[in-house]
C-alpha cells in the first residue's frame, strides 16, 4: 500500500500507473508527459508534497500536461534511463523525447518557470547516469 496523498493521484484525480510494460505506450502520446517518480515516502521526504503539489502544477497547465505516477517495482531502472539523481522527480517527456527533470520539492515560481521552459525547449538526450570516482 503507498501513502494515501500518493494514492489519490490515483484515486480522486486518475492518473494512470506507468510500468515497464506500459511505460513507452505512454511517453508515446501526442503531447508532454510527466512522469512522477515518488520513491518510498518512508525515506524521501519530498515524496508527499510533490504528490500534492503535482495536481496543481496539471491545472495550470490546463490539460497540456498529462501526468503519470511511476510504479514502484518500475522506479530505479526508469531512473537510470533519465538519469536524474534526487528524489522525488518529475520527468516531463514530448512524444517521448526527453524535456527534463525537476527533483525534490521546489517553490512553486520554480515549477512554473522550469516547466514553462521545458515545454518551450527543445527535445534532449537524458543526462548520463554517473558514479563519481573518489580517488585515495
Amino acid at each position: 500500500m503507498t501513502h494515501p496523498l500518493i494514492q489519490r493521484l490515483f484515486d480522486d484525480y486518475g492518473y494512470p500507473e506507468v510500468t515497464l510494460d506500459n511505460h513507452d505506450d505512454f511517453i508515446r502520446q501526442a503531447g508532454i508527459t510527466v512522469l512522477f517518480f515518488a520513491g518510498d515516502p518512508k525515506t524521501v521526504r519530498d515524496s508527499t508534497d510533490v504528490a500534492v503539489v503535482l495536481p496543481e502544477i496539471i491545472k495550470v497547465f490546463r490539460g497540456r500536461l498529462q501526468p503519470g505516477v511511476v510504479a514502484a517495482d518500475a522506479e530505479h531502472r526508469l531512473q537510470r534511463r533519465y538519469g536524474f539523481m534526487g528524489w522525488p522527480a518529475l520527468v516531463l517527456l514530448r512524444d517521448g523525447g526527453y524535456l527534463g527533470a525537476i527533483t525534490r520539492i521546489q517553490n512553486w515560481t520554480e515549477y512554473l518557470s522550469e516547466i514553462s521552459a521545458m515545454i518551450e525547449g527543445e527535445v534532449r538526450r537524458p543526462p548520463g547516469f554517473s558514479i563519481p570516482v573518489v580517488s585515495a
